[in-house]
């Protein structure tokens, strides 16, 4: 590990060691090579005159890069695209002059990032369908565990604490959608050209343009893709960046919503994120449990979704057919967008895999707070009782305020329930009065809602993506 520079935290301390390699050196410079063979091979397939022999040797050449060759050559050059061809063709002679016959930079520079965008695409694919499944199961174990719900975090009605997990799951299930439309649209650059207007292809192949049609075909299905988009100018539409980035600010803001939400409960005492034997949750002191892998998630989604802007502003100041203000933007923005993501990704799957609830906590709390949710009920039975719903209605909320005074200004238990059964006017014992405090009866749908939304949105996509199911994530620190 060099200690005398700069090492981006993304790969010292937060992504994963397979999205780490999607965006290396070593998988962009192979997918150049293999980029140039697919063009070779599409050329002599259309009647150019390139042998069978040059492609041998292309193929024979395709991953033992040589990056110091490449290197030193752009020292001189300072141009990364012609400093690969060159070193491509210090290993193969015979290719030489064929090599990225006809093409510009982007033809290897643009395809690339689609490729590079598509696969690591699939790996957050993975990642996402796993978190969807800990918290389907969770969300499934505790769908009639009442808990105290919240507006504006303050008590509200009561809900469970399932329900409140499944709240979390639809938005990374909203996630999955666009994921999978957005991979689903993807497309190749192809080889338009250095304008897109294919002009060097027309001359290539003395003005048969029923030739120059078939090439961008050919090399989309020899890369693994359906199609390439129909027009570009020399680069494809930065437009495609934003689509995919705002896929992954989406992630992390269902992510950010999910671990903002857990901090508050592991506040309460109510979940708490795992925490290890050997973990230490504070410097100073010592009794600490702080949700650090929560906050963590918050801290690199807020980069992710600030990191959105990048591909929008780069988007719209393009000009005309190409500009390179664009370069050293996506050279950042994209790889780490992914690269955070993924670190957001296998911090979400070790919390849910990993959540603790305190029940007895969630109970205690729901009770203090559940005799002022009650007071509609126990209006309705004293007024089966022979009261005025009006009368009652006003002696209710006065008794709710002085048991309300009684909490926050004396520091007293909660004793609504006293003061009603000590007026005459209920007609209600403080055991009656008691008995109507049963958490279940206030929690309305929410254990048939989870139910139905397991059943009838979940488990369908998960059967359908199962063969992604079963990874558990790996936090470096």
């Amino acid at each position: 590990m060099s200690t005398d520079r700069y090492m981006s935290p993304l790969s010292e301390r937060y992504a994963g060691k397979e999205m780490q390699y999607i965006f290396s050196p070593e998988m962009k410079f192979k997918t150049w090579r293999r980029l140039w063979i697919a063009l070779a091979e599409t050329e002599q397939a259309l009647g150019l005159e390139i042998t069978d022999e040059q492609i041998a040797e292309l193929k024979a050449h395709k991953d033992d890069i040589n990056f110091e060759v490449a290197k030193e050559r752009e020292k001189l050059v300072r141009h990364d695209v012609m400093s690969h061809v060159y070193a491509y063709g210090m290993q193969c002679p015979k290719a030489k002059g064929i090599i990225h016959l006809g093409a510009t930079s982007c033809y290897v520079g643009d395809n690339t990032d689609i490729i590079l965008m598509a696969k690591a695409l699939s790996l957050v694919k993975t990642k996402l369908v796993n978190v969807i499944a800990e918290l389907s199961e969770f969300a499934d174990k505790y769908k009639n565990l009442p808990t105290l719900a919240f507006t504006h975090f303050q008590p509200a009605q009561p809900t469970t604490v399932g329900k409140r997990a499944s709240l979390w799951l639809a938005e990374f299930m909203m996630d999955l959608e666009d994921l999978d439309y957005v991979q689903k649209s993807l497309k190749l650059l192809g080889s338009k050209g250095t304008t897109g207007t294919q002009a060097s292809f027309l001359e290539l192949f003395d003005g048969d343009y029923e030739k120059v049609k078939k090439i961008d075909k050919m090399i989309a299905e020899k890369m693994g893709f359906e199609a390439c988009y129909a027009v570009s100018g020399q680069t494809y539409s930065r437009k495609v960046d934003i689509r995919v980035i705002n896929i992954l600010a989406g992630i992390a803001a269902s992510a950010y919503k999910m671990s903002n939400d857990i901090r508050l409960l592991q506040h309460l005492k109510e979940v708490e994120e795992p925490f290890e034997k050997n973990q230490i949750g504070s410097s100073a002191m010592a009794y600490k449990r702080n949700p650090m892998r929560s906050e963590r998630i918050g801290s690199l989604a807020r980069y992710v979704m600030a990191d959105a802007l990048n591909p929008a502003i780069t988007s719209a100041t393009q000009w005309f057919e190409r500009t390179l203000d664009d370069s050293a933007n996506k050279r950042l923005s994209i790889p780490e967008a992914f690269l955070a993501t993924d670190g957001i990704l296998d911090l979400c799957l070790n919390v849910v895999d990993g959540l603790v609830v305190y029940e007895k906590v969630i109970t205690k709390h729901l009770m203090a707070e559940l005799p002022f949710m009650a007071t509609e009920n126990i209006m309705m039975d004293a007024v089966k009782k022979g009261g005025d719903r009006q009368e009652l209605h006003e002696k209710i909320r006065q008794l709710s305020m002085e048991a309300g005074a009684n909490v926050k200004q004396e520091g007293r238990e909660n004793n609504l329930l006293e003061l009603i059964a000590a007026e005459p006017s209920f007609q209600l014992s403080l055991e009656e009065l008691q008995s109507s405090m049963e958490p279940s009866k206030y929690i309305g749908c929410a254990p048939k809602q989870v139910e139905n939304f397991l059943a009838e949105a979940v488990r369908p996509v998960l059967k359908e993506n199962e063969k992604l199911l079963g990874i558990k994530a790996e936090i470096n620190v």
